[in-house]
């Protein structure tokens, strides 16, 4: 996004008025921004179902090779997020947004009527893309518009959204899949970004460019190719080895190129990444929350329809209501931590939470086998489950915000938000390189993946009650 004291969208200042007055209507904008931000994270997860379908469509290809239809997205999605932001300031936020929105419409076609596999990874990456473009200027229209007392609420509905659409994907996912094949949750996204799109034309208020620099260049290129790198080596390297030279060679080009770009956006007038934030302490403890919780829940959503279908033998329809108890109790969590918690709460909800979520892991780990255990084992699992991560995603968001002030909030949430991608792609990778290794039709694999999950998960559980030492302070 945009440097953290001169491009970051503000919300109106407290006794000024709100654009409303001028016949913006905040609703209708919280609307739009909730829908575009729901359709862009359900796009995250909605495609783990629909692995079978893939494989069959596709049955020359292996699982390491079909995971890059979610790691595609996730790479773009997770590297483009903070440069779209100074975007969004330079050409502004409705363009950008509707420019974005219109895009992920037409990539979701090319995405619907893919030939062969490569073509699917080139019009997921694309997807990713419009997708980076469509969240900051979401919540910048958002915050622009919102009037201060309000703020909280609309930020938390916002946030919820996106919670619920990434444990909702493979629910919704499993529907799709069964009814029309894996090409309808593509397809779902045309109707409704062209609505999206058309309401936003006469729905948003006009944004025009604050004459801002355009991000570094070089810096989003070396960031972007360094997450790719990351994945490709952790994805491929049961396959390759993992001493080989090819393995070794991405894992450490990727951490390079990475590196570089955090270096360059320290001096870089226009950054590729904003490092300004996390001499924040509150914000880099949550953002380092934020990626180890995203890892685990890829990890998690990712293997778990696949389980259900291997393993268990569910039909794609059976597995993705398999896995609904599990996104309700998430929306339930994620809505009522935005309204309850208080500041001082923050660290331990996320510290409680990612404990039963590692505690839940550990349960599968010991359980889970070829014998179906729904009522006694996977449905408490999927609601403790899902309930840890809604709360979780909602409260870093919010502990992030709110260490920052105002005119950063964007950048923050921004920044936190590409955190979870970040960690998400690595955890998709991750766990198809486990899955890879051991059989995709084995129960072995799918309980390596969740116990790993879950010590991830333990991590976000330290990270978030560090955060205790500092939020009150620095909110």
């Amino acid at each position: 996004m945009s440097s953290p004291t001169s491009t970051s969208p503000a919300p109106p200042a407290a006794g000024q008025p709100s654009p409303s007055g001028t016949g913006v209507r905040p609703g209708v904008v919280l609307l739009l921004s909730a829908g575009a931000t729901f359709i862009a994270f359900l796009d995250t997860t909605v495609v783990n179902v629909a692995f079978p379908d893939l494989a069959r469509s596709f049955p020359a290809d292996r699982v390491s090779d079909l995971s890059w239809v979610v790691s595609s997205y996730a790479v773009l999605f997770a590297a483009l997020l903070t440069p779209a932001g100074r975007i969004a300031d330079a050409f502004g936020r409705k363009r950008l947004f509707l420019s974005s929105l219109a895009g992920f419409t037409v990539t979701s076609a090319l995405c619907a009527c893919a030939p062969n596999l490569p073509w699917l990874i080139t019009a997921r990456a694309l997807q990713g893309a419009t997708a980076a473009g469509m969240i900051p200027a979401a919540l910048g229209l958002l915050l622009a518009t919102t009037p201060p007392q309000r703020l909280p609420a609309a930020i938390g509905a916002w946030g919820a959204a996106g919670s619920l659409a990434t444990a909702a994907g493979p629910a919704l996912g499993g529907v799709l899949v069964d009814v029309f094949g894996w090409r309808a949750v593509f397809l779902i996204n045309v109707p409704v970004g062209a609505a999206l799109v058309l309401a936003g034309i006469r729905g948003l208020p006009e944004s025009t460019g604050a004459r801002r620099r355009l991000p570094d260049p070089l810096g989003t290129l070396a960031v972007t190719a360094g997450i790719a790198l990351l994945v490709l080596g952790l994805t491929k390297g049961s396959d390759w080895g993992w001493t080989e030279a090819a393995t070794v060679a991405s894992v450490a080009g990727g951490a390079a190129l990475i590196a570089v770009a955090l270096v360059r956006s320290t001096r870089h007038a226009a950054p590729a990444v904003e490092t300004a934030l996390f001499r924040n302490r509150t914000f880099a403890t949550a953002s380092t929350a934020a990626a180890f919780t995203g890892a685990a829940l890829f990890g998690w959503l990712l293997s778990s329809p696949l389980f259900l279908t291997t393993v268990w033998h569910y039909s794609v329809l059976k597995a993705g209501f398999a896995v609904t108890p599990g996104a309700l109790t998430s929306a339930i969590a994620a809505v009522a931590v935005g309204k309850r918690a208080k500041p001082h709460h923050l660290p331990a909800v996320v510290g409680v939470s990612m404990a039963a979520f590692a505690a839940v892991s550990v349960w599968a780990y010991l359980g889970l086998g070829a014998d179906t255990r729904f009522l006694a084992l996977w449905l408490p699992m999927g609601l403790i489950g899902g309930a840890a991560f809604g709360a979780t995603l909602t409260a870093l968001s919010t502990a992030a915000a709110r260490s920052l002030p105002p005119q950063q909030f964007a950048s923050g949430v921004g920044m936190t938000t590409t955190a979870r991608q970040l960690g998400g792609s690595l955890g998709v990778a991750a766990t198809a390189s486990v899955i890879a290794a051991h059989g995709i039709a084995g129960p072995q694999a799918y309980r390596d993946v969740f116990l790993t999950c879950g010590a991830v998960a333990a991590v976000a559980a330290l990270a978030g009650l560090a955060m205790a030492r500092t939020l009150v302070k620095e909110s």
